[in-house]
C-alpha cells in the first residue's frame, strides 16, 4: 500500500527547528524511505547522528542531494540562491525541490535561475514555529494544524505540486496555495511585521533597564513577556527577511505607523470612545483565531500555572 505523499529518499538541507521537525514528522508518518541531512557544523552533525533520526548526515549539501526525489531548503532565505546553484548539477531529474523561507518573491527570484528544467520548483512556507533553534529544537506535532503555503512559479507540474501539497497534509499541515507576491504582502503583517515590533518594544525596554537597575525587566507584565518570546527568534534569519521582503514590509509598517500616531492623538485628547472601539475591533480578531484552532482559548495562552502548596 502507498502512503500519500511518500517520497523514496528525501535531502534536507540544514536540521534547524524545521529541518528537525520535518524528520520526526516524515519519519513517524512514514512517509519517507531514506531521510539524508547537512549540517555545516562538525559539532552539530555529530549531534545529529547522536539523535538518530536521520539515515545519514553529510557535510556536502552537493552530495545529499544526489538521487533525492525531494529536496527542503532548510536555511535562512539569504543562503537559499547559493546554495540552489550549488547543488543544481546534481539534482535527480524530477525531483520536487523546495524551501521553507518566509519569504516566498525572493525565494523563487534567487532559486529559480539556477535549477534545470528538469526538475520541478515548488516553494513552500510552514507557518508553524518556536523561538528555539538547532538540531534538538524540532519535534514531529510542529505542523499540526498549521498551515503550509505552497508558492509555486507559473507552469509548475500540477502532479508534482499534489505530491508536496500530500506531503505536508500527511506532517498534519493544512495547505494552501498562493502567489509569492500576495504570500509575502499577508505574512508582512501576520508575520514579519509583529517580530519587528517586539525586536524594537524589548531593545527600547533593554536600554531603559540599563538605567533603571533592571526593573524594567524584573516586573514585565505578561503582555512584554510574549514580546520577549518573538525577540528571541534567530537573528540571522530575521535579518534575511527583513531584508527579502522589506517593500511589502516598508508598506505594513507605513500603515501600522498610521494606525499608531491615531492612538497616540486618542490618547492625548482623552478620546475614550475611540480607544475602546479599537479594542473592541482587535479584540474580535483574537477571538477569530482562537475559533479556526490556531491558538488556544486557555487562561495564559495555554501555559501550566503554578500551583499553591498546602501547608
Amino acid at each position: 500500500m502507498t502512503v500519500a505523499g511518500r517520497f523514496e529518499r528525501i535531502a534536507l538541507i540544514g536540521f534547524g527547528l524545521i529541518g528537525g521537525s520535518i524528520a520526526r514528522a516524515a519519519r513517524l508518518q512514514g512517509v519517507a524511505g531514506e531521510i539524508v541531512t547537512t549540517a555545516r557544523s562538525e559539532k552539530t552533525r555529530a549531534r545529529v547522528a547522536e539523535l538518530g533520526i536521520v539515515d545519514r548526515v553529510l557535510a556536502s549539501n552537493a552530495e545529499a542531494v544526489k538521487d533525492a526525489d525531494l529536496v527542503i531548503l532548510c536555511i535562512p532565505v539569504g543562503a537559499c540562491g547559493p546554495v540552489a546553484e550549488e547543488i543544481a548539477p546534481h539534482l535527480k531529474p524530477g525531483a520536487i525541490i523546495s524551501d521553507v523561507g518566509s519569504v516566498k518573491g525572493a525565494i523563487v527570484r534567487d532559486m529559480a535561475p539556477h535549477l534545470p528544467a528538469n526538475v520541478h520548483f515548488v516553494p513552500a512556507h510552514p507557518v508553524a514555529g518556536t523561538e528555539n533553534s538547532g538540531p534538538d529544537s524540532g519535534f514531529a506535532e510542529l505542523f499540526i494544524n498549521r498551515w503550509c503555503i505552497l508558492t509555486p512559479p507559473d507552469g509548475v507540474d500540477a502532479d508534482a505540486i499534489d505530491r508536496l501539497r500530500a506531503f505536508w497534509a500527511a506532517l498534519g499541515a493544512k495547505v494552501e496555495i498562493m502567489t509569492p507576491d500576495h504570500h509575502d504582502r499577508v505574512l508582512a503583517i501576520t508575520s514579519h511585521l509583529p517580530h519587528l515590533i517586539a525586536y524594537t518594544i524589548v531593545g527600547t525596554a533593554d536600554e531603559l533597564a540599563q538605567v533603571t537597575e533592571s526593573e524594567v525587566i524584573k516586573f514585565s507584565a505578561g503582555g512584554f513577556r510574549d514580546f520577549t518570546r518573538i525577540a528571541a527568534s534567530d537573528p540571522t534569519m530575521w535579518r534575511d527577511i527583513f531584508l527579502s521582503n522589506k517593500d511589502a514590509v516598508l508598506d505594513m509598517l507605513g500603515t501600522f505607523t498610521e494606525d499608531l500616531s491615531k492612538l497616540t492623538r486618542a490618547i492625548r485628547r482623552g478620546d475614550g470612545e475611540a480607544l475602546f472601539d479599537h479594542f473592541t475591533r482587535t479584540r474580535a480578531i483574537r477571538r477569530g483565531i482562537v475559533d479556526i484552532g490556531q491558538d488556544s482559548a486557555a487562561a495564559d495562552f495555554g501555559r501550566p500555572l503554578p500551583q499553591i502548596k498546602k501547608s
